[in-house]
Order: structure tokens, then C-alpha cells, then sequence
């Protein structure tokens, strides 16, 4: 018990001090993220912090409540080539669970430009992404009751999950178009294209 005790201690001490090294990257008010895609800090081990599938961050088991430290934290994040995620300063590196992705998209706008459609969607960390060729929508059919999953490319290789709510909107806003003489169904934004699934597998879930 004294041991569970020392490591929570130390474990919120270290916690305090990488948010007051990420507090200093972002300090100032600066418009730009923080450069963690250059930072190469030494591996320092996990720590136990987890994103939920619906956004929530935990820490030690306990929701952390402040939206501001939320947001500080999520500029700090970077997911490796190892498939993992990790928070990272200019001096340490720790690993974090991620339950699904790091961000929630929670709301879209449609707009137009030049003649395209723009879905601009904003994520519940306060990122506004435009869905683009530089931030591409993916499509994922998951489980025995083909739930519709799409994912928004945020930066690096960090993406958000389109929330449900905001997905049927998403969904909206498709069409079928012929791609490599199949025709799917499809949504466009910034004069890309992102296929969500064949057209007649679509007609089959909505039988």
C-alpha cells in the first residue's frame, strides 16, 4: 500500500512537471502547434493517462475535468511509427492508451470555394481541420453490426473520429461516383474525393 502510495505521488509530481514543459512550448499565445514531429526526447516509460472512444481523457482512473489542460496536452501528442502514442516535450517521451483515436470531431460545416465543396469539421480539442487532400476521410465498417466509422486526418498521424451525431450529417452529404469502373459511394470536400463503401454494399445495409 505505501509502495501505491509513493508511485501516485510520483507519478502526479511527474505529471505536474510535463505540464508546466508543455504549458512553455505553447506559452505566448502562439498560433502554431508545438513541433513534436522534430523533437527526438528519450523514451521515459508509460504513464497512466487514457483517451476514451468518446473523448474523455482519464488520468489515474479519474476524468480530467479542465478542458484548457486537455487542450495543452493535446498539442503535445504524437503517434509513432509503432502504432503507439505518446506525449512528448523537447526532454521526455511517455506513452499513453488510446481506446480509438485521440480526437472527436463533434461538429461540421459545409461550405464552398472555387466551385468545391469544404466540410470543415471542429474536434473537441478546439482543432479546425478542412477535410482535403492534406486531411483525408477514411471510412471503416467495424463489427457484427457493420457500424459506420469515419475517421478525419488531424496532423501527423494523429486522427479524429467523426462523432455519430456529426457522421449522419457526413453522411448527407454523399453521392455515387465511379471509381476504377466501380461505382461507391462517396463524399467530396476540397476537391478530393474519400470513398465510404461500394454503392451496392450500401444498399444492402440499408435493407
Amino acid at each position: 500500500m505505501a509502495g501505491d502510495t509513493l508511485k501516485a505521488t510520483t507519478d502526479a509530481a511527474g505529471l505536474a512537471a510535463m505540464i508546466s514543459r508543455a504549458a512553455a512550448q505553447t506559452a505566448g499565445g502562439k498560433p502554431s502547434l508545438p513541433p513534436v514531429e522534430r523533437w527526438e526526447p528519450p523514451f521515459c516509460g508509460d504513464i497512466d493517462m487514457e483517451i476514451r472512444a468518446d473523448g474523455t481523457w482519464f488520468y489515474m482512473g479519474t476524468p480530467i475535468g479542465r478542458a484548457p489542460l486537455v487542450r495543452l496536452f493535446s498539442t503535445v501528442l504524437r503517434k509513432d511509427e509503432d502504432g503507439k502514442t505518446y506525449l512528448v516535450t523537447p526532454v521526455e517521451k511517455v506513452g499513453i492508451r488510446v481506446e480509438d483515436a485521440p480526437f472527436l470531431a463533434v461538429e461540421m460545416s459545409v461550405t464552398e470555394r472555387d466551385g468545391d465543396k469544404v466540410m470543415t469539421f471542429r474536434t473537441n480539442v478546439g482543432d479546425v481541420v478542412e477535410a482535403g487532400p492534406g486531411h483525408a476521410l477514411r471510412f471503416v465498417v467495424h463489427g457484427e453490426n457493420h457500424e459506420l466509422k469515419p475517421y478525419l486526418h488531424v496532423r501527423g498521424r494523429l486522427e479524429a473520429l467523426v462523432s455519430r451525431a456529426v457522421m449522419y450529417d457526413l453522411v448527407e452529404q454523399g453521392e455515387t461516383v465511379e471509381i476504377d469502373e466501380v461505382e461507391m459511394f462517396a463524399v467530396r470536400s476540397g476537391g478530393a474525393i474519400f470513398p465510404v463503401m461500394p454503392a451496392a454494399e450500401l444498399d444492402r445495409l440499408a435493407q
